[in-house]
C-alpha cells in the first residue's frame, strides 16, 4: 500500500432500524446540520434516479487537524443491505456502508478505500499517516455520536423532549497551530530519540 493510501473499516452499532440509519445517511446535504463536526458544506449536483443511484454530492469537510478537504462522490451502488460511493477530488476511491438488523439494534459498517491526493496529504503520509488515520477515526467517531442524536431528535414526542437533546459537536478550530504545535514536537520527539540512539 502506498504511502498516501488508506483503507478504514468503520463499525457503529446503533439502537435504530437499519431504513431509520438508511434514510439519514442517504440525506447528504443534511449532513451539515446533524453532523458539523466533520461536514461543513453539502451540495447536491445531481440527483440521480429515483433511488438516487447516480446521485452526486460536492463535500467541504474536516477533522480535528486544521486542514479542510474538498471531494465529491457519485453514489455507485444500491443494494437491499446498503450502498456504495465513488469518491474523487481529495479523496479518490470508494466507500461502503452495510446495515444488518440485529434486533432493536443495527450493526453498521463502513469500509473506506482512499488515496489521498490532496497535496499536503500527498506529500507528508509517509511521515504523518499514523496521524492522518488518528483524524479519520475522530471524524467517525464524531459520525457515531452525531447519528445517536439525530435519532434522538427524531424520536423527540414533544419541544420540552427535543430542548433537552445536546446538540452536535462543532467543527474544530481551522488554525494551523495546533498542526504546528504537532509538527515540532514529533520533529522534537524523534531528534532526541536520534541522538539517545547514537550514544
Amino acid at each position: 500500500m502506498a504511502s498516501n493510501e488508506y483503507h478504514f473499516i468503520t463499525h457503529w452499532r446503533l439502537h435504530a432500524s437499519v431504513e431509520e440509519v438508511a434514510q439519514i445517511l442517504a440525506d447528504a446535504p443534511a449532513l451539515t446540520r446533524w453532523w458539523p463536526s466533520v461536514y461543513l458544506d453539502v451540495q447536491e449536483l445531481e440527483p440521480g434516479d429515483e433511488r438516487g443511484l447516480g446521485k452526486v454530492i460536492s463535500l467541504y469537510t474536516k477533522g480535528w487537524l486544521p486542514y479542510t478537504l474538498r471531494w465529491q462522490f457519485r453514489v455507485s451502488e444500491i443494494a437491499a443491505d446498503g450502498f456504495t460511493i465513488t469518491a474523487w477530488g481529495d479523496f479518490v476511491g470508494r466507500g461502503i456502508w452495510r446495515f444488518v438488523q440485529d434486533g432493536a439494534w443495527a450493526a453498521i459498517t463502513y469500509d473506506w478505500k482512499i488515496s489521498a491526493d490532496k497535496p499536503l496529504l500527498r506529500r507528508l503520509s509517509f511521515i504523518f499517516k499514523p496521524i492522518f488515520a488518528a483524524n479519520h477515526h475522530w471524524a467517525m467517531a464524531r459520525g457515531e455520536e452525531s447519528l445517536k442524536l439525530e435519532l434522538a431528535r427524531r424520536r423527540a414526542r414533544s419541544p420540552a423532549e427535543l430542548a433537552r437533546i445536546a446538540p452536535p459537536p462543532p467543527a474544530t478550530t481551522s488554525s494551523p497551530l495546533p498542526l504546528l504545535a504537532g509538527t515540532l514536537g514529533l520533529a522534537a520527539a524523534i531528534y532526541l530519540l536520534a541522538r539517545a540512539a547514537r550514544r
